[in-house]
């Protein structure tokens, strides 16, 4: 896609290219992606829909999406939401195929009431693979586009009725989403764990990192456990050990310069550390570095 002025205007159109007019009396459009995108040479530029959220599914080929400057390639099946006001774009393939199902607001209220309780699964950008649901995905959207396409008995009842089981499925997929997100206690052990990285060398205190993280030692401890299956202070052992283990098997130094570049006030501390964790003298352990 091509790069865009940070002062360039965002145009706003109801469908891409079409200008501010909805173009049906229905509340949502159907069309393939090669439909408008072979017409502007496979790309979309940047722009957005003032009240409209679009379901782009890319069923085969490729698809590059830029969303809200973010850009990403899209090579499996997969469903990307485009809410109301999001800035977006696209360069597709030119043997793309999939669907645009545009939504207009009266229906996406409804969908969003039905919901109940998932109401901002239509409402935020994000990207969804089909993973082993592709050909559910596009038997739903070939249903969807046929019935879009024809005026037969009950069309506006069935298309809505489509539609919907669409919208519990990219809501579920938000759910799982969130399921799978790490909770406060994680991601705080990954925030230890980042500090620890940083700064191991130093040996601070288990304290020290507690009331970096704006917890107790205590609480610290517990995550350490429920989740890493050692203590705080096991943890930064465990990370001394591994850069001595490197250091004595890659480097020349020796033990006495290992011992101070691991923040130890004395090489026989080194010494009774490493032998502590791994039964074995650091210079055993370069000797041997593969023995028992």
């Amino acid at each position: 896609m091509k790069p865009r002025d940070a002062h360039t205007t965002i145009p706003v159109f109801k469908l891409y290219g079409d200008g501010a007019d909805w173009p049906t009396p229905d509340l949502l459009h159907c069309e393939s992606i090669a439909a408008r995108s072979r017409l502007h040479d496979w790309e979309i530029g940047a722009h957005r829909h003032a009240d409209l959220t679009q379901l782009l599914y890319i069923r085969r080929g490729w698809a590059e999406v830029e969303i809200e400057g973010e850009h990403t390639r899209i090579e499996q099946a997969a469903i990307q939401v485009v809410p109301p006001l999001c800035v977006h774009g696209f360069r597709f393939s030119e043997r793309v195929e999939g669907y645009v199902l545009t939504l207009a607001s009266p229906l996406l209220r409804q969908l969003e009431t039905a919901l109940d309780g998932q109401q901002d699964a239509l409402r935020s950008p994000a990207l969804h693979l089909a993973g082993a649901d592709r050909r559910y995905l596009n038997t739903l959207f070939e249903a969807i586009d046929r019935e879009y396409r024809n005026a037969a008995p009950a069309r506006e009842l069935l298309l809505q009725s489509l539609v919907g089981v669409l919208a519990v499925w990219v809501a579920r997929q938000m759910l799982v989403r969130r399921e799978q997100r790490p909770s406060r206690g994680q991601e705080l052990l990954a925030r230890f764990t980042r500090l620890v990285e940083q700064d191991f060398r130093q040996q601070r205190s288990v304290e020290a990192y507690a009331m970096q993280l704006d917890i107790s030692p205590a609480y610290l401890n517990t995550l350490a456990r429920r989740f890493a299956g050692h203590t705080a202070l096991g943890l930064l052992h465990q990370r001394l050990l591994l850069e001595a283990k490197r250091e004595l098997i890659y480097t020349a130094m020796t033990i006495s310069q290992i011992s101070d570049q691991l923040g130890f006030s004395e090489p026989a501390y080194f010494s009774r550390f490493f032998k502590r964790m791994t039964g074995r003298s650091p210079n055993d352990f370069r000797q041997h570095p593969r023995g028992a």
